[in-house]
This record gives structure tokens, sequence and C-alpha cells, in this order.
């Protein structure tokens, strides 16, 4: 899909991702996906001057993969040492403890793609 997120449409996309994870009978990831999908789209609203991107939610044979596209070449870094009363700045720390796996990568374009994947257990 390719969208121009607001703050309210990660509740529309953490939806979308709860169908298709119970279609594909993998109700166990809800929590996890959903929560990941809203830190890297959430990313996308605060840090992505135009607010697009693309979403792409994978079956794979042995994860879920969810991949978000921006067009932005501001790469994401995690924040070790966030202020105790921030609100912000822990998003991809807790997308790394939720998650078994993630990365970034070039592209399209000047922009770059996150992904994350969970596996079923």
């Amino acid at each position: 899909m390719n969208l121009t997120v607001g703050e309210h449409s990660v509740r529309h996309i953490r939806r979308i991702v709860r169908s298709l994870l119970d279609d594909w009978e993998l109700p166990q990831l809800a929590d996890s996906v959903e929560l990941a999908v809203t830190e890297v789209v959430t990313n996308v609203v605060r840090h992505v001057p135009d607010r697009r991107c693309s979403l792409a939610v994978l079956r794979l044979a042995s994860a879920v993969r969810v991949e978000v596209g921006d067009g932005s070449p501001r790469l994401p870094c995690p924040q070790d040492a966030s202020p105790a009363e921030a609100e912000c700045g822990r998003g991809l720390l807790l997308l790394d403890a939720v998650v078994d796996e993630w990365g970034v990568v070039p592209g399209p374009g000047i922009g770059k793609t996150v992904w994350f994947e969970c596996v079923p257990r």
C-alpha cells in the first residue's frame, strides 16, 4: 500500500495488520506485529516531511515480514539514553524488544525501507 499517514492512521493500519494475521491464522503474532508497525509508522509521521510511505505485510514461510518505505534519507537510530521523563526516543528499542529481527535498507530512491520480522512460536 502507498499511504500518506497522519496521527490517526496508525490505528487503521493496526486493524489491517490484525485482520491479515487472523486470515493467516497467526493471531499469536498480533500484539508484537501491531506494536512494531505502530512504532515504525509513527516514525514516518514524526520524521518524514511529506508523511508518505509504502507499507507491505508479507507472509513468509517461517515469519511475517513488514516493510515500511519512505522518501527520507534520514536513517533511524536507537537512542540508548533517553531521559526517563521523555515521551519519545525509545521506539526502536521497543521494536528491537518485540520482533525477532529488524533492519534498514536503502531505497526506494533517496529514501529507505525499515523492515521487521516476527516468527510464530
